[in-house]
């Protein structure tokens, strides 16, 4: 049997962070194969995945609804019949429908009858869940609705109000969903994973690390006993963790939560007046990603320095100078001669040091893009 993982996810959701903590931690020991879709000319997610020693297959063909159908049944088989994984899992692109790819891994257990779909998740960025839902909704409901998870990121620099309206948002377009909303850090992969595959059962005493065994068993007495206060009990709780946890983050990371807050307000307001025109666009029947986002890719043997390109990222909010930019990442080479690899999604920037990749590489995806602007800025 191999078990098929489909991990989807709106562009910058974190997607990949993701999956490097279920493979580092949940799914160590197990031979397992990431297949990745990208959207873009030049796919950069193959030099962070080969940076943590993954096989990865590229496939750089375009969107994942018009033309990945036959490539991927050609992946899945070379994949299956080249280095017989126990666990694939399947990354698609950002901006494609989880529908199409599940019909995708329904089509290719016909010849492949050992592939077994185990749960299928979609992470979605608690702070944008509403601008997405608006501006690009036909694919990003498309995510939630195909999901059996649905896994918030990002939900540390949010208020637990914030958090449980973008919940609700996003148990309205998918009821049966279960959706995780605790903070990555604070959960450990085996647990993410069980939760991913297996949406719907009741986790059981059998479950549990043995040392909170005794504690939780009382606790499952007082549920099954008290089942009218089951509900309120349940809220309260939960209302004081958010509640502590909401003023931790209020010490420790009030600059970049006040920031992550604001930014996403000014988008909210930038989108609301562009909104009649993106509205009609969207809401047509069946797009094509390349009908709807614009994205530049570029190979350059240029050198960065660290903050100049940290500059060239903060720059990117720029909307009237550089289109509405929703991602951009890459691998360049330091003047140094070390590698940069940078991510960068509205509000949030990470630079780290990496693996060297055969030239530099850097992709942005957007809408509206000005690719002479983009060019000039980055001086490639």
């Amino acid at each position: 049997m191999v078990k098929v993982n489909i991990i989807s996810g709106f562009l910058g959701a974190g997607k990949t962070t993701l999956i490097k903590k279920l493979i580092s931690g949940a799914m160590k020991g197990e031979k397992v194969i990431l297949l990745e879709n990208e959207y873009g000319e030049v796919g950069v997610d193959g030099g962070f995945m080969k940076d943590a020693g993954i096989t990865v297959t590229e496939l750089n063909s375009g969107c994942i609804c018009c033309t990945l159908a036959g490539d991927f049944q050609k992946a899945i088989d070379d994949l299956i019949n080249t280095y017989h994984p126990e666990r694939l899992i399947v990354e698609p692109t950002g901006v494609g429908k989880l529908s199409d790819i599940r019909r995708a891994v329904e089509e290719a257990k016909e010849s492949h009858p050992e592939l077994e779909i185990a749960g299928c998740a979609t992470v979605v960025d608690a702070g944008r869940s509403r601008i997405y839902m608006k501006n690009f909704g036909e694919f990003f409901i498309d995510q939630i609705k195909s999901a059996e998870t649905i896994i918030f990121s990002r939900t540390q620099l949010l208020s637990a109000e914030r958090v449980e309206k973008s919940r609700a948002l996003v148990a309205e377009q998918n009821p049966e969903a279960r959706i995780i909303t605790t903070p990555w850090d604070d959960l450990d992969a085996k647990t993410m994973l069980e939760t991913i595959e297996n949406p719907s059962k009741l986790l059981t005493l059998a479950d549990l690390p043995e040392e909170e065994e005794e504690e939780e068993h009382e606790h499952h007495h007082h549920h099954h006993d008290h089942d009218h206060e089951h509900e309120e009990h349940e809220h309260e709780h939960h209302h004081d963790h958010d509640h502590e946890e909401d003023e931790h983050e209020h010490h420790h990371d009030h600059e970049e939560h006040e920031h992550h807050h604001d930014h996403d307000h000014e988008e909210h307001e930038h989108h609301h007046h562009d909104h009649d025109h993106e509205h009609h666009h969207h809401h047509h029947h069946g797009h094509d990603a390349d009908e709807i986002f614009d994205n530049i890719g570029v190979e350059t043997a240029k050198r960065f320095t660290e903050d100049g390109l940290r500059e060239a990222l903060a720059k990117l909010t720029d909307e009237e100078e550089y289109g509405d930019i929703l991602r951009a990442k890459g691998i360049v080479q330091a003047d140094d001669g070390r590698w940069l690899h940078f991510d960068y999604v509205p509000g949030e920037t990470e630079i780290r040091y990496g693996g060297a990749d055969y030239t530099g590489r850097l992709c942005v995806i957007g809408t509206h893009i000005d690719e002479s602007a983009l060019r000039t800025l980055f001086g490639v």
